[in-house]
C-alpha cells in the first residue's frame, strides 16, 4: 500500500447537493474515509480547496482585484479545512491544521519538518491557505506539499470516477483511461490539474491518481493500489 499520500478535496466537492456552503452529510462521509484509511496504516496529508465558498478567479471576471480575490479565496480554503478538521477529530483521529498564511489562533505556519512529524506520529496534517501567494491555485498547493514531504502519490478526489477523453458529465460516451502518461495528458489536453501542478509533478516524477471520492471505500481500494480511477505516471 501507499505509505504517505496527499490527498486533494475540491472545496465544490463538499457542496453537495446544495448550492453554496458545507454539507454536512459530504464532510462527515470524507472523515470517515480518511479515518479508514489511517487506521490502516496510512500516513495522510490534506489539501480542500475553497471554491464552494469563494472563488478568487471568478471574482476577478467581475471587476474584484485578483489578488484580493485570491487571497479571499485561501481564507475560505482555511473554513473548509476547520470544518474537515473538526470532523475527523470527533472521529478520534489526531490532526494538525497548517496555513501558509500566519492565523496563530486556530492553525500551525506550515513548516515541513513539523508537517512530516506529524506524519510519522499518525497525525492527519491538514494544509491550508493554499501556497499563501496569489496567482496560485489549490491543485498547485496540492503539488507543492506533495513533493515537499516527499508522499508516494498525489490522489485527487473527485466526482467523477477518472480521467476520460471527454467530459463523462456532458458526454455519455466518454471513454476512461486506467492509465495514462503526463505527455498523454498534456498532449490530449485533458482536464486533470492546472499546468503550474501539472508541471510540478512532471519534473519530480510524482505519480497522480484521479478517483471518485463520493464512493465508499474507493479511497481505501487506491490507497491498497487497487485498480480505481486513472493513475496518470511519468515516462523515465
Amino acid at each position: 500500500m501507499y505509505k504517505r499520500i496527499l490527498l486533494k478535496l475540491s472545496g465544490e466537492a463538499l457542496l453537495g447537493e446544495q448550492g453554496h456552503g458545507i454539507d454536512g452529510d459530504v464532510l462527515e462521509s470524507y472523515a470517515e474515509e480518511i479515518k479508514t484509511v489511517q487506521e490502516a496504516g496510512a500516513q495522510v496529508a490534506l489539501v480542500i480547496g475553497g471554491g464552494n465558498i469563494f472563488r478568487g478567479v471568478k471574482a476577478a471576471t467581475i471587476g474584484m482585484d485578483r489578488v484580493q480575490g485570491d487571497y479571499m479565496g485561501m481564507l475560505a480554503t482555511m473554513i473548509n479545512a476547520m470544518a474537515l478538521q473538526d470532523a475527523l477529530e470527533r472521529r478520534g483521529v489526531q490532526t494538525r491544521l497548517q496555513s501558509a498564511i500566519h492565523m496563530d489562533q486556530i492553525a500551525e505556519p506550515y513548516i515541513r519538518r513539523r508537517a512530516t512529524r506529524h506524519l510519522d506520529k499518525g497525525r492527519v496534517v491538514i494544509f491550508g491557505a493554499g501556497t499563501g501567494n496569489p496567482y496560485f491555485t489549490t491543485d498547485t498547493a496540492a503539488s507543492l506539499r506533495a513533493i515537499e514531504i516527499e508522499a508516494d502519490v498525489i490522489l485527487k478526489g473527485t466526482r467523477v470516477d477518472g480521467v476520460f477523453d471527454s467530459d463523462p458529465e456532458k458526454n455519455a460516451d466518454a471513454v476512461k483511461f486506467d492509465k495514462i502518461t503526463g505527455d498523454e495528458v498534456l498532449d490530449r489536453r485533458l482536464s486533470v490539474m492546472d499546468l503550474t501542478a501539472f508541471t510540478l509533478c512532471r519534473d519530480n516524477r510524482t505519480p497522480i491518481i484521479v478517483f471518485n471520492m463520493n464512493k465508499p471505500g474507493n479511497l481505501l481500494k487506491v490507497i491498497n493500489k487497487e485498480p480505481v480511477g486513472t493513475l496518470v505516471e511519468w515516462d523515465h
